[in-house]
């Protein structure tokens, strides 16, 4: 996916449809020249709706439609004739877009399911025709309702990747490198923090054809829930993960003070974060000797499922996986 070409944050003026009015007419003829009411009702106004779409997967096709309004409903005519509904507009957004209130952050609604609708704006109701309006004791009423007015409002769009496992760590722990050995995603990679600018996502090949998806995302510092380094503008696409494996290379000075920094910039950003299944992946076992190994285990936090691997050498990259999987149906287990 192309730095340039990842858009997970928009804000866009959304204006449903106004309802049309109620028509005020008298049926006339000429062999009935003081017919009754007649007047249709009008037409509903269109609806903002935002539609999940699986094959997208960036906002970037909203990035510069500023303005989106449905249509108004149209007015009611005679011969009871109701008007026409307005027609909606229907926005069509990745799997995991999240509408949000930009002045009080609220969630308005979200989209996790292909071909999910949602709406985000009703339109105006249609105002009743004087047809309506007749009864045994006013069989002439000369007035109709005006269709309800159209809502508007800004709205951000953000969207929080769909991931089974969401890869954690400090820049150059070597994240993008583990997700294009085990899938076919071709992440940026080079040896300097912040090689990763965008979320990636891989579809991982496990045993007897199943599969889960892995999002390698860009790198967390210390403080990032300040809006340190790339801060919060990614870290929310961890919410959405099921897993979160922690991945910590093997020749850091500080094993369990790093795991314990990273677990700290999650809580900080989102409490909720904690409760999500964690795995531990102390990662480029291949730049070590292998006695290594015990002295590292010593420094791995407890009570936490972990695998050492290499990512060149493909030591350990089975068992990760198996480990993945077992976490990920624990519940059918």
């Amino acid at each position: 996916m192309a730095e340039q070409n990842f858009v997970d944050y928009v804000k866009i003026f959304f204006r449903s449809g106004k309802g049309g009015a109620g028509s005020v007419h008298f049926f006339r003829s000429k062999h009935n020249p003081k017919g009754g009411p007649d007047g249709g009702n009008g037409g509903r106004g269109g609806n903002v709706v935002l539609k999940g779409n699986a094959q997208l997967w960036t906002l970037l096709h909203l990035k510069y439609r500023k303005h989106i309004f449905a249509s108004d409903g149209v007015n009611g005519n005679e011969n009871n004739c109701t008007g026409a509904d307005g027609e909606s507009a229907v926005v069509e957004v990745p799997l995991g877009t999240v509408a949000v209130n930009p002045e009080t952050g609220e969630k308005l609604l979200e989209i996790t399911e292909h071909d999910e609708e949602k709406v985000l704006i009703p339109g105006g109701r249609g105002g009743m025709g004087n047809t309506f309006f007749k009864s045994s004791t006013h069989q002439a009423p000369d007035y109709a309702q005006p269709g309800e007015p159209s809502q508007e409002a800004w709205i951000v769009l953000e969207l929080k990747l769909l991931a089974d496992v969401g890869l954690v760590g400090f820049p150059n722990a070597g994240k993008s490198t583990l997700l294009s050995v085990l899938s076919a995603a071709k992440p940026k990679i080079a040896d300097y923090a912040f090689t990763t600018i965008v979320p990636n996502l891989g579809i991982v090949s496990y045993r007897e054809g199943k599969s889960f998806v892995m999002a390698d995302i860009p790198g967390i510092i210390e403080n990032a829930h300040q809006g340190k380094g790339l801060g919060l503008r990614f870290i929310r696409h961890i919410e959405r993960n099921s897993v979160l494996l922690f991945m910590i290379p093997c020749d850091s000075q500080q094993i369990k003070k790093d795991y314990e920094i990273l677990l700290n910039e999650l809580e900080q950003f989102n409490p909720e974060l904690l409760d999500k299944p964690r795995l531990i992946a102390i990662t480029k076992m291949d730049i070590v000797e292998a006695e290594w190994k015990s002295l590292i285990q010593k420094e791995i936090p407890s009570g936490i499922p972990h695998v050492f691997i290499s990512a060149i050498t493909g030591q350990g990259l089975e068992e990760l996986k198996d480990l993945i999987w077992k976490e990920l149906n624990k519940e059918d287990l």
